[in-house]
């Protein structure tokens, strides 16, 4: 059984029986389900739809759709999209709310609904929950036949929020093109390979696609991984690249390497942004607690205070909200830019590491070398019933009570260099412990610290 509904989407591999995969019927149920809440919650007939390019992606399309009208309501119907646009093209549309259709980084034979408020954001906990309720009792209601929904095509999405970007104050896209960038582009056989390069060729960039064409047949593990990356980095070396850039299937992380093939890590492109931003911006940065001291260096380096938040997109940016930040994210590579929208942005973190290298006259291995240096270990404990994750936890509380505690998700314990985290996944029966330190060494033995008060 892979299907996991949750407060904020419905994902599951496809195929397999009713309510144990993401079949068909879960699909419809769910999308009726979301609609309804919409239109109750909003009053507003209009939902923008956009998709990766998975394989299952045009059947699940049609169905979201076609249920979406049946309820009477107008679908904006990009087709293939990617999540940064369609959350953008909400507000741009006056929709009530937006469905993303992606599995993000999950394998090909997964996919997923994701869901959108009508500021073009991540449905909160609380409305997640309320649209649980809808799944649950099936309160949906249907319209006669005169009163069917429309789908009207919108072709220009992408391009809309490619101009918006390099509309931004910020850009110095006349500066940007004097550089000529060569660049390699990895965009995983999915919707970066519509995104990626219009937006990188208005820079002045000589782009170079592998795994360029949108099928959904994922050339590699489509999670932006140094170890799924050996393609793009040798193709960097092999062009003589300036550097290149890696997105998941969806285009809301991003990923780059040095003109060496080394990886210029996931965890500092956000740190980078920040750093480009918070150049020209004063204010607040925040990222989720798993998240790379390193944006909390950088923040502070430039007077301004870094906060974090609980793991989650939805979390960051309530933060973001509550502190007025000019930048936040996630580790994984997810740059949120709220002066252009509340979302995980690839593109726009692509054109912010254009104009720092611009600015800097730098390249992104020189650029590495500016920031704090750590290094991050990731494991997880499985649950096999003996363990409760509360006891666990403070099991955990009580060996480190002398220390400095984040409890904001899962335990966090804090020094001034290094930090180690558990806690539990939200969509797995597992606890992550992740550790960072200055060096590989010492961020491997606090993570077997925390194993060690466990067994």
């Amino acid at each position: 059984m892979t299907l996991i509904k949750s407060i904020s989407g419905i994902r599951g591999t496809i195929g397999g029986p009713v309510g144990e995969n993401f079949t068909p019927i879960d699909i419809v149920e769910c999308t009726a389900a979301f609609g309804q809440w919409t239109l109750d919650r909003t009053g507003i007939a209009r939902v923008v739809v956009g998709r990766d390019a998975r394989i299952s992606g045009k059947m699940v399309q049609e169905l979201v759709v076609q249920t979406l009208m049946a309820l009477g309501i107008e679908v904006i119907d990009l087709d293939l999209s990617t999540t940064p646009t369609v959350e953008m093209a909400v507000t741009d549309e006056k929709a009530g709310a937006g469905i993303i259709l992606t599995a993000s980084h999950n394998p090909a034979q997964w996919n997923a609904l994701k869901f959108l408020n009508d500021k073009g954001e991540f449905i909160s906990a609380a409305d997640g929950a309320e649209v649980l309720e809808y799944i649950a009792t099936r309160k949906m209601h249907f319209v006669p036949v005169e009163q069917i929904g429309a789908r009207i095509p919108k072709k220009d999405a992408i391009e809309k929020h490619i101009t918006a970007i390099l509309s931004l104050p910020l850009i110095p896209v006349a500066e940007i093109k004097k550089r000529q960038f060569k660049v390699v582009v990895d965009p995983v056989n999915s919707t970066g390979s519509l995104a990626l390069p219009p937006l990188l060729e208005k820079l002045g960039c000589e782009v170079q696609l592998i795994h360029g064409e949108p099928t959904g047949h994922f050339a590699h593990n489509p999670e932006p991984l140094p170890h799924h990356l050996t393609d793009l980095s040798q193709a960097v070396i092999d062009q003589k690249a300036d550097f290149g850039i890696s997105v998941d299937p969806d285009v809301d992380r991003l990923a780059l390497v040095c003109p060496d093939g080394s990886m210029f890590g996931e965890e500092y492109t956000l740190v980078a942004a920040a750093d480009f931003i918070l150049g020209h911006t004063p204010g607040a940065t925040v990222s989720n607690v798993s998240s790379s001291l390193a944006l909390k260096d950088v923040t502070e380096a430039h007077d301004q205070t870094y906060y974090s938040a609980a793991v989650g997109e939805v979390n960051v940016v309530t933060k973001m909200k509550e502190v007025n930040a000019v930048i936040g994210g996630e580790g994984n590579g997810g740059i949120i830019y709220p002066d252009l929208h509340y979302g995980r942005d690839a593109l726009v973190g692509i054109a912010f590491i254009l104009a720092l290298l611009t600015e800097r006259n730098t390249d992104l291995k020189a650029l590495k070398a500016t920031y704090p240096p750590y290094e991050m270990v990731k494991d997880r404990i499985e649950l096999d019933g003996s363990l409760d994750k509360s006891q666990v936890l403070q099991r955990v509380r009580d060996h480190f009570r002398n220390d400095l505690l984040n409890e904001i998700d899962g335990i966090k314990v804090e020094w001034p260099d290094r930090w180690v985290q558990i806690r539990a996944s939200n969509t797995e029966p597992i606890l992550r412990v992740y550790a960072e330190a200055p060096t590989l060494p010492a961020a491997q033995a606090l993570v077997d610290q925390v194993k060690g008060v466990l067994s």
